[in-house]
């Protein structure tokens, strides 16, 4: 393998999590500089020539994919590097389409064999004629960082929900499934942990991920034997069918309110997750004893094209 010298770190975009990707951009530059690469940060904006002129000026052995939502880790910018010819960290086109596709990636984790919630797409209109069970999880089907997720636990919210659909056709609905909110991390292929998310206050959404203090992170995940392998094998299953390359992270839901029939359900896959100070795939990869520097530096090695 040619030894690697210069890395781009991709960052920013066009999504709603822009700001997400320019704190995990941040982060992965300076680990990268302190691991003796040459780096130059190219910030993706709507001037996609100039994008392309950055890459062929520096001419990077490798991209460092710090891009999160759409076009970054739906395979757009995956496409792009392809046709380049520049390895990129990650995974390829068709494991990120799929994974941005939250209703595409329940259908093959069904597939396969994991629980998923019960639900489906739904237009506004079919949401006015008939109101799903209460209560339910609305959420739209490619967007990341939980944002525009909605637990509608009255008519009242269902009534709101409806007002402010927005400019999505589809949303995903979902049955809310009470419990914890736990994330499992698969690094090439293989399970390296899971965690446990607990708000101070409502639920795990963009102002609880990336606000310092307001959630606590439990490594590893106080779950029983027998869940806490179920959890591994499910995330190595759904990495595995999808396709993902280097590192991704499957966020699920525990039930044990009934204690003799308790229930692990999947939600949904990240296959370009956050490198912020706050992400969760660094704090389960510092409890196996993989640094930060070193986590970045693995993925960077491992980078290839489709």
């Amino acid at each position: 393998m040619t030894q690697i010298k210069k890395v781009a770190v991709v960052m920013g975009g066009l999504s709603g999590e822009r700001e997400v990707s320019l704190s995990s951009g941040k982060g992965v530059t300076e680990a990268l500089k302190k691991s003796g690469y040459i780096v130059k940060a190219i910030d993706l904006t709507q001037d996609i020539s100039k994008f392309v002129k950055d890459l062929q000026s520096f001419k990077p052995d490798v991209v460092f994919n710090a891009l999160h939502g759409v076009y970054g880790e739906d395979g757009c910018v995956q496409g792009l590097l392809n046709l380049m010819h520049i390895p990129y960290t990650h995974s390829g086109v068709e494991a990120s389409a799929i994974g941005m596709d939250k209703e595409k990636t329940r259908e093959i984790a069904e597939k396969i064999g994991i629980p998923i919630a019960k639900g489906g797409l739904c237009t506004k209109e079919e949401m006015e004629k008939k109101m799903p069970k209460l209560p339910y999880v609305a959420k739209p089907n490619a967007d990341g960082s939980s944002i525009g997720v909605t637990i509608v636990r009255t008519k009242k919210d269902h009534e709101q929900l409806i007002k402010n659909w927005g400019k999505n056709t589809y949303k995903l609905v979902e049955e809310y499934i009470p419990g914890h909110e736990l994330s499992a991390t698969v690094l090439n292929g293989k399970s390296i942990g899971t965690i446990e998310l607990v708000p101070k206050a409502g639920f795990y959404d963009y102002k609880n991920k990336y606000t310092d203090g307001t959630t606590k992170h439990i490594v590893p995940a106080p779950l029983p034997l027998k869940q806490a392998r179920l959890i591994a094998k499910y995330s190595e299953q759904i990495h595995k069918a999808l396709g993902c390359r280097g590192v991704s992270r499957s966020d699920f839901r525990y039930d044990d309110t009934n204690k003799r029939h308790p229930r692990l359900v999947f939600l949904e896959i990240n296959t370009n997750p956050g490198m912020t100070p706050l992400s969760l795939v660094p704090d389960i990869a510092k409890h196996k004893k993989i640094t930060y520097d070193m986590l970045v530096k693995k993925l960077v090695e491992e980078a290839q094209c489709d």
